[in-house]
């Protein structure tokens, strides 16, 4: 059994929370349009999820984090989701996030997109993630769906994570066009919910799509460093950057605030 800390959010209206976040993104972005609206069926394209929604007895867990990489890799470090849904209080739980890949399977260290329906007692498994790695030939970055070889459930060191029971819903859609400011789009909404509700923590998760444009986003290498990483700026320095093109699926889950358990804050 993991050692594990449990916390209450506080928990605005939806109504509210789309006011606050469509105040805070105008200032960074030209167009913005957040609403309340019905979860889309996340089985259909593009999404193609395992559940049809993301609503009913939402949680964020945080497992590990960036200091299981310094100053060198915690090889010990190593998590398997279906048991992470059960310490959540929420077997058959449908998670999404961001982690690092299990290296304990791969072989090597990659950027985890877990899209998982855990194991209840009334249904087996589902593994619809995706995993990202470094190319070894050429240093382009190439992206797998990890069932297509794999059949474990596992993931390493850290990761970010929203588990719901996978309902449909009542969801808050933004929208956002444009952007006129330094933030990118879930700092800017984290910032904005931090401005809002000051010291009451406030957690968010799902998946929202590029449409159009780049993306800047890191993949960790694929051996893990041999030199000792002493702080966040050195773990930087190690990652390697890529410009990814839309259409691209993303998987957010970010706290307006620490609460004190020392949260990363935002995992995309």
């Amino acid at each position: 059994m993991m050692a594990c800390a449990e916390f209450s959010f506080h928990v605005p209206s939806l109504q509210e929370l789309a006011e606050v976040m469509q105040k805070g993104l105008k200032d960074n972005f030209a167009e913005v349009q957040v609403s309340v609206v019905d979860c889309p069926d996340l089985t259909k394209e593009p999404f193609t999820f395992p559940v049809k929604g993301i609503c009913g007895k939402t949680r964020i867990a945080e497992v590990g984090g960036v200091p299981y990489l310094m100053p060198l890799v915690n090889n010990k470090k190593v998590y398997d989701l279906n048991k992470i849904a059960k310490e959540i209080k929420l077997p058959g739980a449908f998670i999404l996030g961001a982690g690092a890949g299990p290296f304990q399977t791969l072989g090597f260290n990659s950027e985890f997109m877990p899209v998982i329906q855990t194991e209840s007692e009334y249904s087996p498994p589902v593994n619809s993630s995706y995993f990202a790695y470094i190319n070894p030939a050429d240093g382009g970055c190439l992206l797998q769906k990890y069932s297509e070889k794999h059949h474990d459930f596992g993931c390493a060191l850290l990761a970010n994570l929203f588990a719901s029971e996978g309902q449909p819903g009542k969801v808050i859609e933004v929208k956002a066009k444009r952007r006129t400011g330094q933030l990118n789009f879930v700092t800017c909404m984290r910032q904005a919910l931090g401005t809002h509700y000051g010291n009451k923590p406030v957690g968010m998760g799902g998946t929202f799509i590029v449409q159009k444009g780049k993306v800047k986003a890191h993949i960790m290498p694929t051996e893990f460093s041999s030199c000792p990483l002493n702080s966040d700026e050195e773990v930087n320095k190690w990652l390697h950057f890529y410009e990814m093109k839309a259409p691209l699926v993303c998987l957010p889950v970010f706290v307006s605030r620490d609460p004190g358990k020392e949260m990363s804050g935002e995992g995309k």
